[in-house]
């Protein structure tokens, strides 16, 4: 990593250089898709740069998710968009389509489901919808870098998949960074325009943008850490499987797709008394986290847009995310389901 990053202040290129392409080209190899890989500066802005490519404005509506991460309702709402949310799944906490359908009217132009937790939204589903209502698709992929559904990668069935690399990603930098993944050579051209203030040469703009661009530092850092990428993935997995073989039955489990290789970011459960789970893991110094304790429509920042959601809030009092990460040991594991086995029994 170090020489590395040597490599790039001992160059003197530092935006848009040579490792930025190279990053998008291994990036773009490991998801399976064309070389049409966009790296930016954040995954907000991925998310932002992909909207607005696509013709999402004023007066447009996006359906997406109220259980999600913040940046997913800003990038919507940085282009001048309303998002719309729709219900999830009570299984596996992502967006259910059908309740999307549901809320789709006339000035409905993108559906932007988000891959949560290192899981897959039902993008056939998905897909099918925007195909029957002529929708735009844009993936939240920024928790589900290594998930694959029916073989495919995440971000890679809409227009545009939107990845962030924030450090503690599934591959993560040493800062922010993002990245768009676009479905055809057309799209990926107007996001290189978009992501350097609307120009690509000369310095002349073509078209409005924005200055939104992957770092060559970043990109040299993530490209040593893709290396890792496939056997890290692999390892939250295995370490997934020894949660689900030792929690005991009054921990619930969002459910995946059968189809889906769920690729945990975040090891997720559901527990009715949330609070005392906590206390004993607080105890045992034993980290957690909430993803997310608020849905966004609660927010103080978004009531305005007026939702009841019931079973997103219900979901919200009762998730709790467990560590999960390369280098945790399976006593570690052992020593975790006990203590949180012991606090559902009481």
């Amino acid at each position: 990593m170090l020489a590395a990053i040597a490599q790039v202040l001992d160059s003197g290129t530092l935006i848009l250089g040579p490792r930025v392409r190279e990053f998008e080209r291994e990036f773009a190899r490991y998801l399976g898709a064309d070389d049409c890989a966009v790296g930016v500066a954040s995954g907000t802005d991925a998310l932002a740069l992909a909207l607005r490519v696509l013709g999402v404005g004023a007066g447009d509506e996006v359906i997406t998710t109220a259980n999600t991460a913040v940046p997913t309702v800003s990038a919507i709402r940085m282009v001048g968009a309303t998002p719309v949310f729709c219900e999830i799944d009570r299984r596996s906490l992502l967006m259910n389509v059908c309740d999307a359908a549901r809320r789709i009217t006339s000035r409905t132009r993108a559906l932007l489901p988000v891959h949560l937790f290192g899981n897959m939204v039902d993008m056939p589903a998905v897909m099918r919808l925007a195909g029957d209502r002529n929708l735009r698709v844009v993936e939240d992929c920024a928790q589900c870098t290594g998930a694959t559904l029916g073989g495919r990668h995440a971000g890679t069935f809409g227009d545009i998949g939107c990845f962030s690399f924030y450090p503690t990603k599934n591959l993560g930098a040493y800062g922010d960074g993002g990245l768009c993944l676009a479905c055809s050579d057309e799209i990926a051209d107007a996001l290189r325009s978009a992501r350097c203030f609307g120009a690509r040469d000369y310095r002349v703009a073509t078209c409005e943008g924005v200055t939104s661009r992957l770092d060559e530092l970043q990109a040299a850092i993530l490209l040593v850490k893709l290396r890792d990428l496939v056997a890290d993935v692999a390892e939250r997995r295995r370490l997934a499987q020894l949660y689900r073989e030792q929690l005991s039955d009054g921990v619930d489990l969002p459910t995946a797709l059968a189809e889906c290789a769920h690729a945990y970011h975040l090891f997720v459960i559901a527990v009715d008394d949330r609070a005392k789970v906590i206390g004993r893991l607080e105890a045992e110094q034993i980290g957690y986290g909430i993803h997310y304790p608020v849905p966004i429509h609660l927010m103080p920042a978004y009531r305005f847009l007026g939702y009841s959601l019931p079973l997103t809030e219900r979901a919200a009092e009762r998730i709790l995310s467990l560590p999960c990460y390369p280098g945790l040991t399976d006593d570690e594991v052992a020593r975790i389901c006990e203590v949180v086995n012991s606090a559902i029994a009481e």
